[in-house]
């Protein structure tokens, strides 16, 4: 009979190898659209899609790093990396559509985004805690059995967390490549090139998702397991 601790491993190591595909098709994406040169910057795809959106209020700042790209809801700014702010290619515009179908989400009241944004203090507060609360309610399963409960709450709220992200991270790529077309900005055979970039960019999202539930998973079996014994 398989125990849960092999099972976790088993499906670990399937999700791992799958995280490390997904990853390595999104990198070998992103250099061969980055080669496929747009007449704008991520920049200033990013301004118009924020105009042509009338939204006035959300800035455009430039990060260091690689694929740190992101929109952040509670200082209204679209950041982009260095690579895609000042780069004028397939990538590096859809990226920047992307952060900013974010910002047309949240300027539209987008129910998922609000969703996920109520869910990042408690998920914070898990992330802080539930590592210690789940070794030690393992460590004192059959005492106190409800300090691992706990520690299960707070891991099945980074889980939800990570399920709500996926529609969000979608929908965001599906407004931005669908702006991308209709602003004249990628004709049909780049449009399918931002496309393809995007999805497989959303990939990680749902590989971090699946990961997630399989961790959630092994630790309640953990916990009907200890509680039997």
């Amino acid at each position: 009979m398989i125990t849960p601790t092999t099972l976790y491993w088993i499906i670990f190591i399937v999700i791992a190898l799958a995280s490390w595909i997904v990853s390595a098709s999104l990198k070998r994406k992103f250099e061969r659209y980055s080669k496929e040169p747009l007449p704008m910057t991520g920049r200033d795809v990013a301004q118009k899609m924020l105009r042509d959106h009338g939204i006035n209020d959300v800035q455009i700042t430039c990060i260091k790093g690689q694929l740190t790209d992101h929109y952040n809801p509670a200082t209204k700014t679209v950041n982009l990396s260095d690579a895609v702010y000042h780069g004028a290619n397939v990538a590096a515009a859809a990226v920047a559509a992307h952060e900013c179908g974010h910002a047309v989400q949240h300027a539209t009241a987008y129910a998922p985004l609000k969703m996920r944004s109520a869910l990042v203090p408690v998920v914070s507060f898990s992330n802080q805690w539930m590592t210690w609360i789940l070794l030690i309610g393992m460590l004192t399963i059959n005492t106190f059995p409800q300090l691992m409960l706990v520690g299960i709450g707070l891991f099945a709220m980074t889980t939800l967390f990570s399920f709500i992200t996926l529609p969000v991270e979608v929908n965001a790529s599906q407004r931005a490549v669908n702006w991308l077309r209709e602003a004249g900005i990628t004709d049909n055979h780049t449009t399918e090139m931002a496309s393809d970039a995007l999805h497989s960019a959303a990939y990680t999202y749902v590989v971090a998702a699946l990961s997630s539930l399989a961790t959630l998973i092994y630790y309640i079996l953990i916990f009907l397991g200890g509680r039997r014994d």
